[in-house]
């Protein structure tokens, strides 16, 4: 449930997107099933999610297969995060970068 709420979050802060029924709406009239969009677990929509946000600066690290850590500088903010799985660095930063408090997804 946190992540669904963490994802529908970002869908609508950094992608544009609105929430709708099942589905998020996107700028271009069309839609996406909540499901396809996952950038909590899958790396290709982390990925999007990063470059939708227009990052000045980001960079990645990772410590064998136990760790991945994550910076991303906005112009507004910044934001880091670690985790053993890559998509969610990735995304937890972005969200920490926009001022999404983690904590409530914690």
């Amino acid at each position: 449930m946190n992540d669904q709420r963490l994802t529908d979050k970002l869908a609508a802060r950094v992608m544009g997107w609105r929430l709708a029924p099942g589905r998020y709406i996107k700028s271009s009239r069309s839609w996406l099933p909540r499901w396809r969009f996952a950038p909590l677990t899958n790396i290709e929509d982390a990925f999007c999610l990063l470059d939708a946000a227009h990052p000045e600066e980001y960079a990645m690290r990772g410590r064998g297969a136990d760790e991945f850590w994550v910076r991303v500088r906005l112009p507004g903010g910044s934001g880091e995060a670690r985790d053993r799985s890559k998509p969610r660095a990735i995304a937890r930063a972005v969200a920490g970068a926009i001022g999404i408090d983690l904590e409530e997804f914690v």
